[in-house]
């Protein structure tokens, strides 16, 4: 089986008590995110795919954890995947603009809501550290 490594980036928007997930098809909901370009800066990349799979504009607070996985494509490619993600605060924008070749949904949830609908267990991990890092200190 051949093999290849792909790097992408993506980040989690925060917007009051709430963050920012998308459905790429029906029932899975997950962090937005994408291939970094070649020259690109991760963090780049992540504000760029959020914006063109969510319809929203967002700036770059802090790094996440990022994740590692592998996966295989119809028996022939196995793939190796990097994912940088950031936390992100809101800037402006509507999910109601996301790209419908990209995505079939982009909406806002309450913290608790999107870690129970997230698809993958790595992303829940990444949202959970994202929420300690973005709670006002008092509630550390």
């Amino acid at each position: 089986m051949r093999e290849q490594h792909h790097y992408s980036a993506g980040g989690l928007v925060v917007r009051g008590d709430e963050v920012l997930l998308i459905a790429p098809r029906e029932g899975r909901w997950q962090l937005p995110k994408g291939h970094v370009e070649r020259g690109e800066e991760p963090a780049a990349a992540a504000v760029r795919e959020v914006r063109e799979e969510t319809g929203v504009q967002a700036r770059v607070l802090a790094p996440l954890p990022g994740i590692d996985y592998t996966y295989d494509v119809e028996g022939r490619v196995r793939i190796h995947k990097r994912v940088d993600y950031y936390l992100m605060a809101y800037v402006d924008g509507s999910e109601s603009d996301s790209d419908p070749r990209e995505v079939i949904a982009a909406r806002w949830f309450p913290w608790d809501d999107a870690l129970a609908r997230l698809s993958f267990d790595n992303e829940r991990e990444v949202v959970r550290a994202a929420r300690l890092m973005a709670a006002p200190a008092e509630e550390r």
